[in-house]
């Protein structure tokens, strides 16, 4: 197994080989996207950026007009006193409550914290500009197999059993001991002993059917509907949605087991969660079978389901979703394998599960989530929701506090001091504010005696 960079080995002794360079290691990886997310602005950050190269040469012609032309008009009207002095300091005062510290400190400020907060819940963002994507996103579109489901194989139920659950699942994991296929070695997991390779004789493979095998005496036949109709072996066929291996001990029927992949355990309550924060759609791409993959959806509650799709027909799909939404809509897809790096570049904004999510994936996302619980997603827009409700509440409120005081000092009502809080105070408001985006809103899921709550929390 893969041992990630940061991990720590509480028991046991552990002979780990070196297989990449430390720059290349998940915990570089990690720093490297954090601190490459500041490069990747958002539009509001450009605006501010674009609006303090007009605004601040703008503002310092104004006082220099402010502090010549109207002395300039009263000499020419003969005024005796033009006072100089006076309007001078109208113009220092309007100089300095113009000062834009407030924008162009707290906006990247408020990105930065909320890249800052995202990530310490394991949310890792790559720049302020996929923060604002995220925070607009309504439709989103996951791969099933290791996003909504575990991508593991568990024994989930043994049925019409003709002897103890324990000895058909020891005679089916015998048999099927030589094989390194996940199914054996789910069932080799769900016996959950180790297993005597003297007990087995004479496994023989079948094709596209199963196994047969020798098992303390006893000829064990393991396999799908067409090895128990090429044994003329009559089966109770099953109604459940997964793998269905049935199970034949001395030519007699002993029962079928069924093997399926595991929804995770928050993947409803995610979905859930999305749709209670404005997700319009949520749809599941996958290349599994229709009659899976509609069951799964329907159990986890998403809206709509593609199935036995290659690569290439994800690509397509996301694009025919691309084209259907409004123009200020984004969609997102999660992924986390390889096959998924072309849906994830294709989607407006891609979300890469981490923890287990291949290399190309994790490149390829705009957004990582590192310990694979769906339910960090609402968390995801939850917190660029926030950020950017952070940051429209610092432009709108220090360009209204300015605004009025430039009036405020240009007429002469406002003096030295109250420019000082125009300037420095306002910042300093709007810093405070802006700190609030390091702490990231949660969905938490609470149990009472009826049901299970989603809560959004705000620390």
């Amino acid at each position: 197994d893969e041992v990630i960079s940061g991990c720590i080995n509480m028991t046991g002794v552990l002979y780990v080989k070196t297989t990449k360079e430390s720059e290349e290691s998940t915990v570089s990886k990690i720093l490297e996207l954090v601190e490459d997310s500041s490069s990747h602005k958002s539009q509001s950050e450009n605006f501010i950026t674009k609006f303090a190269k007009v605004y601040t040469p703008a503002v310092c012609l104004g006082a220099l007009a402010l502090a010549i032309i109207p002395p300039a008009i009263q000499l020419m009207y003969g005024h005796a006193d033009p006072q100089w002095e006076s309007w001078i300091y109208r113009a220092l005062i309007f100089l300095v409550i113009s000062c834009p510290c407030a924008l162009v400190i707290s906006i990247p400020l408020s990105f930065f914290a909320g890249i800052g907060g995202a990530s310490r819940e394991g949310i890792l963002i790559k720049g302020s500009n996929y923060m604002e994507t995220l925070a607009q996103t309504r439709y989103i579109a996951f791969d099933k197999t290791g996003t909504l489901t575990k991508g593991n194989f568990e024994v989930n139920g043994v049925h019409h059993n003709q002897m103890e659950k324990e000895e058909l699942l020891a005679y089916a994991a015998m048999a099927e001991c030589a094989s390194s296929h996940p199914i054996s070695k789910s069932l080799q997991q769900a016996y959950g002993k180790p297993i005597d390779r003297n007990r087995v004789r004479n496994i023989h493979e079948i094709s596209g059917h199963g196994v047969k095998a020798a098992v303390d005496g006893h000829i064990v036949a393991v396999g799908n509907d067409k090895l128990m109709k090429q044994m003329k072996i009559s089966y109770v066929p099953c109604h459940s949605m997964g793998t269905i291996l049935h199970v034949a001990v001395d030519g007699r029927y002993a029962g079928h087991i069924v093997i399926s992949d595991v929804i995770k355990p928050h993947a409803r309550q995610a979905i859930a969660a999305l749709k209670r924060n404005g997700i319009k759609q949520t749809v599941m791409l996958t290349g599994d079978t229709r009659r899976t993959a509609e069951n799964i959806a329907k159990d986890v509650g998403v809206d709509q389901v593609y199935s036995e799709l290659l690569p290439a027909d994800k690509v397509n799909k996301v694009e025919q979703l691309l084209a259907r939404k409004g123009e200020k809509e984004k969609l997102a897809f999660v992924g986390d394998g390889i096959n998924d790096a072309p849906v994830l570049t294709r989607a407006d904004i891609g979300i890469a599960m981490g923890a287990m999510g291949s290399d190309a994936a994790i490149e390829a996302a705009d957004v990582v989530l590192m310990d694979d619980d769906p339910l960090q997603i609402a968390n995801a827009i939850l917190l660029s929701r926030k950020c950017l409700r952070i940051v429209y509440e610092n432009i709108v409120f220090a360009l209204g506090i300015k605004f009025l005081c430039l009036g405020l000092g240009a007429v002469g009502i406002a003096n030295m001091w109250f420019a000082i809080f125009a300037d420095v105070g306002v910042m300093i408001l709007a810093i405070l504010n802006a700190i609030r985006a390091l702490y990231a809103p949660s969905v938490s899921i609470k149990k009472d005696s009826r049901k299970m709550v989603l809560q959004p929390q705000s620390k």
